[in-house]
């Protein structure tokens, strides 16, 4: 389990491929709420849960499955 307090403001998220996810807004309710300005984003906050979360290495949050899958779970409510 990872300890969702390493997961800062403005972090890197990416897949288990490396390829680019989101930036980290801020972790809530057991959710990651990515920043509507990122270019990934479409204008839109996406949502991702933090169970989807393998490891936090500095200023990256690395996901347990690669950035396309992650991306057709995401919610954005």
């Amino acid at each position: 389990m990872v300890d969702v307090s390493q997961i800062k403001e403005h972090a890197d998220v990416v897949g288990s491929d490396g390829a680019h996810v989101g930036t980290v807004d801020h972790v809530d309710k057991g959710e990651i709420k990515l920043t509507k300005k990122d270019a990934a984003a479409g204008g839109l906050h996406h949502f991702i849960p933090v169970d989807f979360v393998q490891s936090v290495e500095g200023n990256t949050v690395r996901l347990d499955r690669p950035a396309e899958e992650v991306k057709r779970e995401w919610s954005t409510s």
